[in-house]
């Protein structure tokens, strides 16, 4: 026992080492700190721990700090924003739950950026007004958009040249009128103006053979033709409550092989369905009707219907084949109604007449154009040896060719006749002869 107290009693020449050093250190401390007054106390530095892996140490066997590139897409919002979710599930189901009205404008705007231009019409054509996403439906849709000649508006644009679209490749007794009827309710306020420049037959079915008899030449009995009236736009246009303009031709475009000069015939049927079309259509003030084969007894069913008519500005019967009678009754027409603009160019005014040897429109604002349009319906006369233009007006070439062809019309004339001499003058340009008094 008393060896083993020995032992711990006793401390080991190396701790007697430390402690004294320690000791001394301590005592040269304190003098110093006596020495030089009282000093603050400085924080212990602890060197960072050194890490083995991580890091790369160069030649000089310095730290070097490790550089990540910046990622441009990165971005702390990793969780869109409750808004942008919202926005999203309406545009994914504005088909079946179509919310805009109540939106913000910063909301209802993006909504309207990412509709889809293929959504049905009866949802979009009553609610949307925003040109920019008719925009869109227009340039997907036509590859060519002149939105100047529909007032500006995309939406006009689209509801017009669809409803064209519909018109145009409209097969009677074949396509359903409910696909055209049924889109007045969406398109009644946006369609201003229709231009159609084809109505298809109805479609030509094989002639089905009667019980094998054949006639004395060898060939099938004959097969009664299917009627060739085309859509009738007296409903349609009923239903369209600011129609302006309405320009139509009664023909087939891009027939080929397929053509047949009934393709091209505007039926009496037609004509009646049409002149009562445009006379119910009190809004109407521009009425085309070219390139249709539109006769003189056609044209006067077409003008009788246009008498009084309360807002019809311009007519346009060109490229027809209205003759005498229905220039006269054109003729009418500017007295009984507002009518600025007459186009019958390119049709058979004075063409088969053979009595009319005599025209005078002297004192009349007939102007440039008027002796243009006359000089045009001379080229085809034959008959007329006197036209008087004094004081209308017309221009100096327009009166030397006129004279020209009335010089033409009396040398034929005068070889036909026995007497040469009674012959008037061609034409007549100079002032009105006052009677002697």
């Amino acid at each position: 026992m008393q060896s083993m107290q020995a032992t711990v009693a006793t401390p080991t020449s190396s701790a007697l080492s430390q402690f004294s050093t320690s000791t001394q250190d301590k005592s040269s401390t304190a003098g110093q700190t006596s020495s030089t007054g009282p000093q603050p106390s400085r924080p212990s530095i602890i060197p960072p721990r050194s890490k083995s892996k991580g890091w790369s140490t160069g030649a000089s066997g310095g730290r070097m700090r490790r550089i990540i590139a910046e990622d441009p897409e990165w971005s702390l919002a990793i969780v869109p924003l409750l808004t942008e979710l919202c926005i999203q599930h309406i545009v994914k189901n504005f088909q079946n739950n179509p919310i805009l009205k109540q939106l913000l404008p910063e909301h209802k705007q993006k909504v309207l950026d990412h509709l889809s231009p293929d959504l049905p019409l009866a949802v979009t054509a009553n609610l949307i007004d925003d040109e920019s996403y008719w925009r869109r439906c227009c340039t997907q849709r036509w590859p060519v958009c002149h939105v100047a000649k529909h007032g500006g508006s995309w939406k006009r644009m689209f509801f017009e040249r669809h409803l064209e679209n519909l018109l145009k490749h409209f097969i009677p007794s074949t396509t359903d009128p409910a696909l055209i009827l049924d889109l007045l309710p969406l398109c009644r306020n946006y369609v201003r103006r229709l231009r159609v420049d084809q109505f298809l037959p109805p479609m030509k079915l094989p002639p089905r053979p009667r019980s094998g008899e054949l006639s004395d030449s060898g060939s099938e009995a004959e097969v009664e033709e299917p009627a060739t009236d085309h859509y009738q736009l007296e409903d349609l246009v009923a239903g369209l409550s600011h129609l302006e303009e309405l320009d139509l031709v009664y023909g087939v475009k891009d027939c080929g092989m397929n053509f047949e000069w009934n393709l091209f015939l505007f039926t009496y049927r037609d004509c009646h369905s049409l002149a009562a079309t445009i006379k119910a259509c009190h809004t109407l003030k521009i009425f085309r009707l070219t390139r249709s084969k539109v006769d003189d007894d056609k044209a006067r069913i077409l003008i009788r219907s246009l008498l009084d008519h309360p807002a019809l500005e311009e007519l346009d019967l060109s490229h027809n084949l209205v003759g005498d009678r229905g220039a006269r009754a054109a003729a009418k027409l500017l007295s009984h109604s507002r009518l600025r603009v007459l186009n019958l160019a390119n049709n058979q005014v004075l063409a088969v007449n053979t009595t009319l040897t005599s025209i005078n429109l002297s004192c009349n604002h007939i102007g440039l154009d008027g002796g243009k349009q006359l000089l045009e319906g001379m080229s085809d006369n034959r008959t007329l040896l006197e036209f008087d233009l004094r004081l209308s007006d017309v221009a100096q070439e327009s009166e030397y060719l006129i004279g020209q062809a009335l010089c033409a019309n009396r040398e034929a004339a005068r070889q036909r006749a026995p007497n040469p001499s009674c012959f008037m003058s061609p034409i007549t340009a100079k002032g009105p002869e006052n009677p002697a008094g």
